[in-house]
């Protein structure tokens, strides 16, 4: 059986629910059936529901505020990511466990990073329950790697460059191992310390602590993170499989735009935060095999004119853009010298934006 943690911060309550789909731990706040409104936070790749509990512990109690841990992250239960529905495994998961805990009327989505991408597919397929998006730096509408221009066309037929033959070796092993060393270049407290903030970002040494916790509950393997992979006769050799995270957000099943179709009067309000010095989700991301080329850290890079840096942020915005022009409407919000935790980086700038996307 799966445990509740022992330990949240003041306001924070921890709790695990069983769907018909999965157990899945969640933490929350506030009064579930007041007058405010039900905000759901999605937590990205490698995280889990820790990363959102120092905002859903201040935000105003007449929000009910829900964090769930995504399968096979954080204390939810441990279930394989079928990639072939892009991250519609998730989104699933989601659904029915909205479908049972108490609520109020239709509810706000925070989405971050790969949580960003779940949010939009639960909007797509769920309009009329969600009543405003909060995207954080989300993943691009046309998945993570492997294309090169504003329209998401991929550099290869077959996706090469993306899914979840790229995980790095060293960083897994970390995770399956629960590294909490200091040492070395992969290892996940360094990511977390490195690439998670901004360059000028320095954590609460016990809120570190429970982030890298984290990080280190992500199940590694060929189900979850980073996936499976097939071999490619393009660069750099490998392309998608069908099973695990990475997978799930690889342009070959993954495609959001859908979300530009939602019958206007339904489409929700959309505020876009992302912090101006992300090295994830960016339009140079140090992540992604393009950048890495350009930059001679990888072999026998094709050049820009086949495999450039994806545009993910203008791919982003494109797509908004688009999303306005039918009926919608979205703000664009960048917090500078922000990575791509803006929530912990600058919590009280971000608190605010929320709020406002709340009212």
């Amino acid at each position: 059986m799966l445990q509740t943690r022992d330990e949240t911060l003041t306001g924070v309550d921890s709790r695990t629910i069983e769907t018909d789909r999965l157990e899945t731990h969640l933490i929350e706040s506030g009064d579930a059936v007041g007058e405010g409104k039900t905000v759901v936070f999605v937590h990205g790749d490698v995280s889990s529901s820790r990363f959102f509990e120092d905002t859903i512990a201040a935000l105003p109690d007449d929000h009910h505020a829900i964090a769930p841990d995504l399968r096979g992250y954080g204390d939810s239960e441990t279930k394989p990511v079928d990639a072939t529905d892009g991250l519609g495994d998730f989104r699933r998961d989601l659904r029915a466990l909205l479908e049972r805990v108490d609520r109020t009327g239709s509810v706000t989505l925070v989405g971050w990073s790969n949580g960003g991408g779940v949010a939009m597919r639960y909007a797509i397929e769920h309009s009329d329950d969600v009543d405003s998006l909060v995207l954080v730096n989300p993943v691009s509408p046309y998945g993570f790697g492997g294309t090169k221009d504003l329209e998401g066309t991929p550099c290869f037929g077959d996706f090469a460059g993306s899914g979840g033959g790229l995980g790095n070796e060293a960083f897994v092993e970390g995770l399956a191992n629960r590294d909490r060393s200091e040492g070395g270049e992969n290892s996940p407290r360094k990511i977390l310390r490195t690439y998670y903030v901004g360059p000028t970002h320095q954590f609460d040494e016990e809120r570190e602590e429970s982030y890298l916790t984290g990080m280190l509950d992500t199940v590694t393997g060929p189900e979850n993170y980073p996936g499976d992979a097939s071999r490619s006769d393009n660069w750099p050799g490998v392309a998608p499989g069908e099973r695990g995270v990475n997978n799930a957000v690889s342009p070959k099943y993954c495609d959001l735009t859908g979300i530009t179709a939602i019958d206007p009067d339904e489409k929700p309000p959309i505020t876009w935060i992302r912090g101006g010095s992300d090295q994830i989700v960016s339009n140079e991301s140090l992540f992604d095999l393009g950048t890495l080329g350009r930059m001679e850290q990888l072999a026998d890079w094709p050049g820009d004119d086949v495999f450039p840096p994806q545009p993910m942020v203008d791919q982003t915005r494109a797509v908004l853009e688009e999303y306005e022009d039918a009926g919608g409407e979205f703000e664009e919000v960048v917090f500078s010298n922000t990575g791509h935790t803006p929530h912990l980086e600058v919590p009280g700038e971000f608190l605010e934006r929320l709020e406002s996307a709340l009212e």
